[in-house]
């Protein structure tokens, strides 16, 4: 009888790959992939341990399994991923029923520590994090119509608040002919919409030749003639060159929608996170964004109450969103991260303070996003068909202007015939609610 492997990958999308190509590496060993873990004898859970919410997430999903390893459903349990790298040798103290810690630089061997597990040999493995694999084989998660294509991992920034580099290591572009070979093979099983990711995209290359290599490569992605859409997350603001913005200006396979984590707008605050700008130089390059790729959309993550971020630099944050009026937003309050130096910064935010602060933002930009999504009733969009609703009977799906996971849905009534999933069709926009439009397909 086959051993049966269930996964359970959680955290961002560039975690999600990692679990594909671990998912890959057990296929072929031979082991049988199973989709509920409740079925499987060994669980594996690819943790996220960026914030504190994450974590306690990654904590919660392996004590159900451990609850569940204890009533005889399943085997054994294999943690990986960003928690089990961060804590290493904690994670099996302090739940000793885990059979396995995997660091990031151990994905290769998942096969192996799978075998010792059923074996009952409990194992910690933590290579280093530069062995984690570039390139290889996915099992894909994601639905067949978009993928994620990881352009490099790993992060030199060291933004004064964040794990990541402790974690995920220095950053390590991908070869560019390897996400070419992907890109290519891809599309033409069809995959419509790549989604480009790394921690910082726009600094793909700098490892390799000195300078972003990103606008190259977005270039040859494009010269693929099967791959249909592009769509590019998470480019700092201070790498946004004219180069690159032209060729989002000139590719109409790259989607009009841009990811540029800003995180605050006020220097002084910039500064203490080992950030580049300030409001003026945010400012201009929104606009010099809108002016040269038209009808852009221009999603950003802010963060409030950092350590001693004051109500007149929150007021500067405020009036930023504003006066900016992005068409996509998130907003977190600060997280206290173990081993960074803002953890030893003076004058720390009280939590009540960083969520009201938060709580403003948020309302701000709920009323942002209404009025933009209410701009657009009377306007015919181009939608990516993901499913139907029966609780509301419509089709939904997402326009050019929105993410998988983050961003807002398009419902609508098909009129003629019954559209496919992975199809796209033309949606007259007749309504808005909160952040999703309303509307009606129109015929061919």
């Amino acid at each position: 009888m086959s051993v049966k492997i269930g996964m359970i990958s959680l955290g961002c999308a560039k975690n999600r790959v990692d679990a594909e190509m671990m998912l890959y590496t057990l296929k072929a060993a031979g082991y049988e992939l199973v989709q509920n873990v409740a079925h499987c004898d060994v669980a594996i859970v690819n943790t996220c341990g960026f914030i504190e919410d994450a974590k306690q997430e990654s904590i919660d999903e392996i004590l159900e399994l451990v609850q569940m390893k204890k009533e005889g459903t399943i085997k054994a349990i294999i943690v990986t991923g960003c928690l089990a790298e961060r804590y290493q040798s904690e994670v099996m103290k302090e739940l000793y029923e885990v059979d396995a810690v995997v660091g990031i630089g151990g994905n290769k061997s998942i096969a192996e520590v799978v075998e010792k597990a059923i074996e009952k040999t409990k194992t910690e493995l933590f290579p280093n994090k530069t062995e984690l694999p570039l390139c290889g084989g996915r099992v894909r998660t994601t639905p067949f119509y978009y993928t994620y294509l990881k352009i490099a991992e790993g992060c030199d920034n060291h933004c004064t608040y964040c794990a990541i580099p402790m974690i995920r290591g220095p950053f390590r572009s991908r070869p560019m002919d390897d996400i070419i070979s992907e890109a290519k093979e891809l599309s033409e099983k069809g995959v419509k919409e790549f989604i480009i990711i790394a921690q910082d995209t726009s600094r793909y290359g700098e490892d390799i030749c000195g300078k972003s290599l990103l606008p190259e490569l977005l270039k040859k992605l494009c010269a693929i003639e099967s791959l249909q859409f592009i769509r590019v997350l998470y480019c700092y603001p201070e790498r946004i060159t004219d180069e690159l913005i032209d060729v989002f200006a000139s590719e109409p396979k790259i989607l009009k929608y841009i990811d540029i984590p800003m995180q605050h707008c006020n220097k002084r605050i910039l500064k203490l996170m080992n950030r580049k700008g300030d409001y003026d130089s945010l400012r201009s390059l929104v606009k010099k964004l809108r002016e040269k790729i038209k009808g852009i959309t221009i999603r950003t993550t802010f963060m409030t109450g950092f350590p001693s971020e004051t109500e007149e630099e929150f007021t500067e944050l405020s009036q930023f969103v504003e006066e900016m009026r992005f068409e996509r937003m998130g907003c977190f309050a600060y997280s206290v991260e173990e081993g960074t130096p803002a953890e030893k910064m003076k004058d720390q935010i009280d939590e009540d303070t960083k969520r009201r602060r938060q709580e403003i933002i948020m309302e701000q930009q709920a009323q942002i996003m209404a009025d933009n999504t209410h701009d657009r009733i009377g306007k015919k969009i181009a939608v990516l068909v993901e499913g139907f609703d029966k609780y509301t009977d419509c089709w939904y799906g997402r326009s050019s202007a929105d993410a998988p996971e983050v961003d807002a849905k398009v419902y609508f009534i098909a009129n003629d015939k019954k559209p496919r999933i992975g199809d796209i069709v033309t949606v007259a926009v007749t309504d808005s609610v909160d952040c999703d439009l309303m509307g009606e397909s129109m015929t061919a």
